[in-house]
C-alpha cells in the first residue's frame, strides 16, 4: 500500500523583535561555556500582537567552533491584555569571520550565517498557538534578535 502523504508547507505567522541586554558571560561550565542573554522587551505581530515582557533570556551554549546553541524562553502581553509563553530552541552558525563579526556587534547580512529555531507557544487564550509547529528564520543585530516564525501547515 502506498500513501500519499501532505508535503508541509510554511505560512508566515509572527513577526518578533526581541531586545536584548548584555551577555552575562558564566565561562566554561559542565554543560560547555554558557551565556545568559536577559530579554528586556520587544514586540510580536502577527497572529499574535504585542508586547515582549522583560524577564525573559536565552540561555546559549557556545561550542568550541563558535556554533550557539540557542535556547530562549519568554513572555508575551497581547493588545488583548492575554499572555503567550514562547519558547525558541535552535542553531547559529557560519563562518568564524562572520560570526566574530555579530560577537562584536557589528550589522552582518543574515544571509551570510545560519540562525534557525523551533518555536513553541502556550497560550490560555490562544490554545490552537500550542497545536502547531512553527520555524522560524532569525537575525541577530546588536542590541536584538528579529525574526519570522512560519506555521508548519
Amino acid at each position: 500500500m502506498t500513501e500519499t502523504l501532505p508535503v508541509p508547507g510554511l505560512v508566515p505567522s509572527l513577526q518578533v523583535r526581541v531586545e536584548l541586554a548584555e551577555p552575562e558571560d558564566h565561562g566554561r561550565t559542565a554543560a560547555g561555556h554558557r551565556r545568559v542573554v536577559p530579554i528586556i522587551g520587544g514586540s510580536i505581530s502577527g497572529d499574535f500582537t504585542g508586547v515582549i515582557l522583560p524577564g525573559g533570556a536565552d540561555w546559549q551554549v557556545v561550542r568550541d567552533d563558535g556554533t550557539i546553541e540557542i535556547d530562549s524562553r519568554y513572555s508575551a502581553r497581547g493588545d488583548d491584555g492575554s499572555l503567550l509563553y514562547i519558547r525558541a530552541i535552535g542553531l547559529r552558525t557560519g563562518p568564524a569571520e562572520v560570526l566574530a563579526a555579530l560577537g562584536s556587534g557589528e550589522q552582518v547580512d543574515p544571509r551570510s550565517y545560519y540562525f534557525r529555531t523551533t518555536v513553541w507557544l502556550e497560550s490560555s487564550s490562544r490554545p490552537d498557538l500550542a497545536n502547531r509547529l512553527f520555524v522560524a528564520a532569525c537575525a541577530r543585530h546588536r542590541a536584538e534578535v528579529v525574526y519570522t516564525a512560519y506555521r508548519v501547515s
